[in-house]
């Protein structure tokens, strides 16, 4: 049955009489749990409290005991106490899976170690809430409070709820199927948007991307139905000293164009826009809380379709940046839409942070895993400025070897400045990728961060996490 489920952060007291929930979860590490907080919400006596919490043993994910107090199930959600330096201390993996114990309208109330892992334990909670739901039985609504609490009191945070309406925007976007979000309509949820929070926006259709020479774009959309799109979103608030570009590969579905996918390799590729879906995510959460620096958000849009317009292998593309590309494999389409974009937001805004992020390359999960992005950056300072905030946001991020004098020869071209896809699929792969689109930045480049967030916008059942929102507003505000 669809379930339309409202999330809001807030704080609220035990004894709150509005508070009608039909259960109660509670997450957090065993010690937290043990709290008289949990016996003051729950009405739960120690003696049962504690069995619950002895019967339970949380391992690597966290692990969770259930039992009802009168008309209302309580959830203990027990997180794990291992937690490794390149992790987040917030355990924000495993608070997802705890929180979707949660049934009808409930509370979720997280029990945090410290005041600073508040936003990532409730960006992790509010993942468990998707927004999409194609089912066709008859509808449902259902509200979940979601709240924190660490040793010192309640955690009150004014741009929490844009973040969590962020996050689940960008995962909705993921979830949406293709034939419901192709090019088109991509283009008129980013419409919607800045005319909800009052921002500028810039639109390029084929038309003007063929004028302006985005020989990416066109290559990739140009035999879809939808054409191909630019989309590029402003916030300019009032004194602002700083300015960043995010750009997302928006691939609302990939194919792999002549270079067809197999079988068990297409489906989940409606996922393949999760770049896009972050920053569109990510641009509502900073505009709604207020973000006092200037972002340009560009979205990528095409579909890498199959058609007589298709492009072939053996094309050469004439590029935005003005480099030629021998295409040598049209499933390795993302980064031609991405030069695309970086090469024309740097040219036009020329923002003093750069930041693209897509589901770019399988190889990225093999090198960082199905939590933590990969990242391949020009800049030290801003690769331990991502580490760190993906931390303390639970969006977790590693770097990638960062060495362009290694990677740019597996692109070479006897007709063109260079191909699209590796000569060695064995020569670090991911920062391979991140390298074609650095081949397409200025001379002079800002500072410049590609996270490939293949293993992390969507999960084991190709739900859209929202990955990547948290981060880039993190990131933003430095």
């Amino acid at each position: 049955m669809p379930t339309h489920t409202t999330v809001h952060y807030r704080d609220v007291a035990a004894n709150n009489p509005d508070l009608d929930a039909r259960s109660f979860v509670l997450i957090g590490r065993a010690e937290r749990l043990r709290s008289e907080a949990v016996l003051t919400w729950t009405g739960l006596s120690s003696a049962a409290r504690d069995a619950m919490l002895d019967a339970t043993a949380p391992g690597d994910g966290g692990a969770s005991a259930e039992t009802w107090v009168g008309q209302r199930k309580v959830v203990l959600g027990v997180l794990p106490e291992v937690c490794s330096r390149h992790n987040s201390p917030s355990r924000a993996w495993a608070i997802p899976g705890l929180a979707k114990k949660a049934s009808g309208d409930a509370l979720v109330l997280l029990l945090v170690d410290s005041p600073d892992h508040a936003r990532a334990a409730a960006l992790g909670a509010a993942r468990a809430f998707p927004l999409f739901d194609g089912r066709s039985t008859e509808d449902t609504k259902r509200s979940v409070l979601v709240t924190a609490q660490a040793p010192g009191g309640f955690v009150a945070d004014d741009t929490l709820q844009a973040a969590i309406d962020g996050v689940r925007m960008a995962a909705r976007l993921v979830d949406l199927p293709p034939n419901l979000l192709h090019t088109d309509a991509f283009v008129e949820e980013a419409k919607a948007l800045v005319e909800e929070v009052g921002s500028g926006i810039t639109i390029f259709r084929e038309a003007e991307l063929q004028a302006g020479g985005f020989g990416g774009l066109i290559g990739v959309g140009g035999a879809a139905v939808h054409g191909p799109a630019l989309v590029a979103m402003t916030h300019r608030p009032e004194g602002a000293t700083k300015h960043v570009a995010w750009v997302g590969k928006g691939i609302v579905y990939d194919t792999g164009g002549l270079s067809l996918k197999g079988k068990a390799h297409m489906p989940g590729m409606k996922c393949d826009m999760g770049g896009a879906a972050a920053v569109m995510g990510a641009f509502l959460a900073a505009v709604r809380g207020g973000a006092d620096y200037a972002i340009t958000a560009v979205l990528c849009l095409a579909e890498n379709s199959i058609g007589a317009r298709a492009t072939r292998p053996d094309d050469i593309l004439h590029m935005k940046s003005g480099k030629t590309v021998e295409v040598n494999n049209t499933d390795a389409e993302g980064r031609l839409v991405l030069a695309d974009g970086v090469s024309w937001v740097c040219a036009t805004h020329n923002p003093d942070t750069l930041i693209d992020l897509a589901t770019l390359t399988g190889a990225a999960l093999v090198a960082t895993g199905k939590v933590h992005a990969a990242l391949y950056c020009n800049d030290p300072a801003l690769e331990a400025l991502a580490v760190s905030r993906g931390r303390d946001v639970g969006e977790p991020c590693h770097p990638l070897i960062y060495a362009p004098e290694l990677f740019r020869k597996e692109f070479r071209s006897p007709v063109a400045d260079m191909r699209n896809s590796v000569k060695d699929r064995g020569n670090a792969q991911s920062s391979c990728a991140g390298q074609f689109i650095g081949n397409h930045l200025p001379d002079n480049p800002p500072r410049w961060l590609h996270m490939d967030i293949a293993g992390t916008a969507w999960d084991t059942e190709y739900r859209g996490t929202g990955y990547g929102v948290g981060i880039l507003v993190a990131i933003g505000a430095g």
